[in-house]
């Protein structure tokens, strides 16, 4: 059974909610449920904004013609002891 629930952060406030699926523990023989993070709830709307749970919002993949160009100039760096001064 796939069920919305709805989890408060105690050190936050924010409400997120969860996409829970129930199934049946052999092993134990206990009820067990799968949680997936679906997003945050707004305050204000109460509707549920997609995010990947490190307080980031979904994005979609980046073309590799989107990326930013890579550094083609080399850094070295050298250790010298008191004797080479």
């Amino acid at each position: 059974m796939v069920a919305i629930v709805y989890q408060t952060d105690k050190r936050s406030g924010i409400t997120y909610a969860y996409e829970s699926i129930s199934h049946w523990d052999k092993k134990n023989k206990q009820s067990r449920a799968k949680r997936t993070l679906i997003g945050r709830v707004d305050k204000v709307t109460g509707e549920i904004v997609p995010t990947d749970g490190r307080n980031r919002k979904k994005q979609e993949a980046k073309l590799p013609s989107e990326r930013e160009p890579k550094c083609t100039a080399g850094a070295s760096r050298s250790f010298f002891g008191a004797t080479y001064l």
